[in-house]
């Protein structure tokens, strides 16, 4: 939606909280449907169930493919850099790109994909990643996109939940100077996998790997026989507005981490509407986000929004400070990007490097900014805003989850007046609030609370894959009638929301979400662990380090090797991106006469703030904490 002024934001927001189902209507009107909705919304927060857009049929990829076509087929769909500037870049148009989800489509019905079915994707950032996704959704069935940094555990998890029962994945992949061995993970992980039938591999690395007969298929193999077979065409399945699209997991503060379901119509709206609003998109722009399309970012914003709006969207497959520091900018430079959305952790890391990386390269093309994952710190902000965006570039601060599917808070690029470190005010269609520990409505500005969405939006989650009472219990029972986000928030004097971080037990490292209790049940695995508690702390380029204190007095070798041995173990059962940063040795936790573990006395001595601890008479052992202060890392 191409926003004139602030007041016209006004003006719009206005009507959008007043007569929201019109409001939604309207923007819904934009997209291509087969057959439109007989109700705009029904919906209730108790149990809770949201429908969107009911009744309608349609299928996403005609709105992010097919309806293009005719006009703009030849414009350019997605820009592939990859991990070595030496190698070559692609280039697919939309018509191209729509040839090779169609023609992969066909493959995977080839090998026994319907609808509905759950298809794991573990595959690295090249564009057959996207074509994957897309090819998943035109035949309708739901994909769950598995992180390449996940581990085989992780991995295997996931698709037991899911019951899926293909896997497309590539032999490995490279991310800087490190290889992946993508296909010999999922090997480890199919062994606990009963449901998976069809392994499809992409040739990417060309790293040895075993192919199992039977089970196992060549991604090019199987585009051969689609060739064979006359390159048919591939209709778009018709889903219903609520059917399933995806399933995308993500960490809570209890246990496993539990499966995000978007559904079609909704999720298409929402996704669409909002990249197209936030960075007031104009046709012949090229849009970069760094994300990994095996996060909600990239969905919703390399994959889904650019696409059903006809975007040109630049995916890239390393890392910023692989061959040198400066390759973002070296990016940016080759396809004069002009919206670059990338996270905080990013930037503080690239901020470290110095003006040099920067100082050589044309980032004259650049016209927009945005940042994504946590909130930004008002260092990084301005470096960003005089260093990349030379004062010239709005920074789209946007503050959004997982569940959201799409930005809630965010300014609108050029229109909102802009504060560091604030996500701004929130877009069309959405309804915030902030509430105390009773969940009674905190009005007025200068306030701060917990931020709840009172009202439903089409890009909302619609329950946990498999346990719809989780969803309930996680989101929807903290506060009566109101979404719980898990944050904390402040809203100032001009009513601009600004994310004060989490109020569970739930890390934000690098922008990813990681849940403590994930965390330690993965070290308790350790063979000479008794028990571990797991706490966050300032870092200086991840945002929030992982600070562990555990407990294991029959430590099999000296300390450090038992720390890389303990790292090891939860590298191995999550992932690398979960390795705590400090892990403490301690004779024991403080806990209550109950046996809670009192986690605000170990987020102090994590943080260095020992000086007032409160009360710590209650505790079942207070001696332990003098003896925790004394260890402190």
């Amino acid at each position: 939606m191409k926003i004139s002024s602030f007041d016209h934001y006004k003006e719009v927001y206005k009507q959008s909280v007043e007569q929201p189902e019109e409001f939604w209507a309207g923007v819904a009107d934009t997209f291509q449907w087969r057959k439109k909705w007989d109700k705009v919304l029904e919906w209730n927060f108790k149990e809770p169930r949201i429908e969107w857009f009911k009744g309608a049929k349609l299928n996403i990829t005609e709105n992010c493919l097919d309806r293009h076509l005719e006009e703009h087929g030849d414009k350019t769909a997605i820009i592939w850099e990859p991990n070595d500037p030496k190698d070559s870049h692609r280039v697919l148009t939309y018509r191209q790109l729509h040839d090779k989800v169609c023609q992969f489509a066909n493959a995977l019905k080839n090998n026994g994909a319907k609808k509905g079915d759950r298809i794991c994707i573990y595959m690295p950032m090249v564009p057959e990643l996207a074509i994957a996704v897309l090819a998943c959704a035109r035949i309708g069935a739901i994909h769950s996109v598995v992180f390449g940094g996940f581990s085989a555990q992780s991995i295997a998890d996931r698709i037991q939940d899911a019951a899926c029962n293909i896997v497309i994945t590539a032999d490995g992949g490279v991310r800087g100077n490190k290889e992946v061995p993508l296909k010999s993970i999922i090997d480890d992980a199919l062994v606990q996998c009963k449901s998976v039938e069809r392994v499809i591999v992409l040739t990417h690395s060309r790293t040895p790997i075993s192919m199992i007969k039977g089970r196992d298929v060549w991604w090019e193999d199987e585009i051969r026989k689609v060739e064979t077979q006359g390159n048919p065409d591939c209709p778009a399945e018709e889903m219903d507005a609520e059917d399933m699209l995806f399933i995308l997991y993500t960490s809570g503060s209890t246990g496993k981490p539990k499966g995000v379901v978007h559904t079609c119509g909704g999720y298409m709206v929402y996704t669409g509407f909002t990249f197209d609003t936030a960075f007031q998109y104009q046709p012949e722009e090229v849009y970069f986000c760094t994300a990994d399309i095996g996060w909600i970012t990239g969905h919703s914003y390399i994959v889904y929004g650019p696409l059903s709006q006809g975007a040109t969207t630049l995916m890239f497959e390393g890392i910023p400070t692989w061959p040198a520091p400066g390759r973002f900018w070296e990016i940016v430079e080759k396809y004069k990007v002009n919206i670059f959305y990338t996270a905080p952790t990013a930037i503080r890391s690239l901020m470290s490097f110095g003006l040099d990386v920067v100082k050589d390269k044309d980032l004259s093309s650049l016209n927009k900014l945005g940042s994504v994952g946590e909130p930004i710190n008002e260092e990084a902000w301005h470096w960003f805003n005089d260093n990349i965006g030379h004062n010239k570039c709005p920074i789209v601060d946007t503050w959004w989850q997982t569940e959201t599917g799409g930005f809630m808070i965010s300014p609108v690029a050029g229109i909102t007046p802009l504060k560091p470190s604030f996500a701004g005010l929130p877009l069309p269609g959405v309804q915030p609030i902030l509430v105390d520990e009773k969940g009674e409505e905190v009005v007025g500005n200068d306030v701060s609370g917990n931020l709840c969405i009172k009202f439903p939006w089409p890009g909302m989650l619609r329950t946990t894959y498999g346990d719809h009472e989780r969803c309930r219990t996680t989101y929807f029972a903290t506060y009566d009638n109101m979404y719980f986000t898990g944050d904390g928030c402040l809203r100032d004097e001009d009513g601009y929301y600004r994310i004060t971080g989490r109020v569970d037990d739930v890390l934000n490292v690098s922008g990813h979400r990681i849940g403590t209790a994930e965390v330690e049940n993965a070290i308790n695995m350790h063979s000479s662990v008794v028990e571990s508690a797991v706490v966050g702390y300032p870092h200086d380029i991840k945002g929030q380090g992982v600070y562990a204190f555990v407990v294991c007095p029959n430590k099999h070798s000296d300390d450090e090797l038992t720390r890389k041995d303990i790292i090891m173990t939860v590298a191995r059962i999550i992932g690398a991106i979960a390795k705590p940063d400090k892990i403490q040795f301690v004779s024991g936790l403080p806990k209550t006469r109950s046996g809670k573990i009192m986690r605000r006395i170990l987020r102090k001595v994590a943080e260095g703030d020992t000086g007032n601890l409160g009360d710590t008479s209650t505790l079942l052992d207070p001696a332990v904490v003098e003896e925790i202060k004394a260890g402190a890392l």
